[in-house]
Formats: C-alpha cells, sequence, structure tokens
C-alpha cells in the first residue's frame, strides 16, 4: 500500500499536512482525520500540494488495511510532525 503525505503550498490551509486518500487527473483528496475526515476529504488541485516523498518507516507501518481510518490519519501526522526537526 502506497501512504502519501503532502504539505498544502497555498490557500488558507497553507503550510497543514494532510494524507492524500484519492487521486485524480489534477485533483487529490486530502484528509487529515480531525476537521476533514476521510468522509468528507479536501478537494485541492495537485499544483498546490507538495508530496514528502521520504516517509520514515514507522509512518508506514501506522495504516494496517488498505481503507485508511482518521485515527490512523491523525496518528501518522502525528508521528511525522514528531519526526521533522
Amino acid at each position: 500500500m502506497d501512504i502519501k503525505l503532502a504539505v498544502s503550498r497555498s490557500g488558507h490551509d497553507k503550510d497543514s499536512i494532510y494524507v492524500i486518500v484519492k487521486e485524480e487527473a489534477n485533483l487529490v483528496y486530502l484528509a487529515d482525520g480531525k476537521l476533514k475526515p476521510v468522509e468528507k476529504p479536501k478537494r485541492k488541485n495537485k499544483k498546490h500540494i507538495q508530496i514528502i516523498k521520504k516517509l520514515p518507516k514507522e509512518i508506514t507501518e501506522v495504516f494496517t488495511q488498505e481503507n485508511f481510518r482518521n485515527e490512523e490519519i491523525k496518528r501518522a501526522i502525528k508521528l511525522y510532525q514528531k519526526n521533522i526537526p
């Protein structure tokens, strides 16, 4: 399973970290588990985000199944924020 985290680079949510739950041609659907749950993801243009390429193994291990859960998303974002200097 390919987990992708992304940072918003424009808009009122600038510098927010999200998990990409779905991708289309020019759009991505982002969830953070709190304000934007998996059930109602944020729709954003791909050019307005930056995908985080290098993820530590403990973040990718948080997700247990194909379907993302809000608890797992919150945990992955929290782990990532703890690991960045």
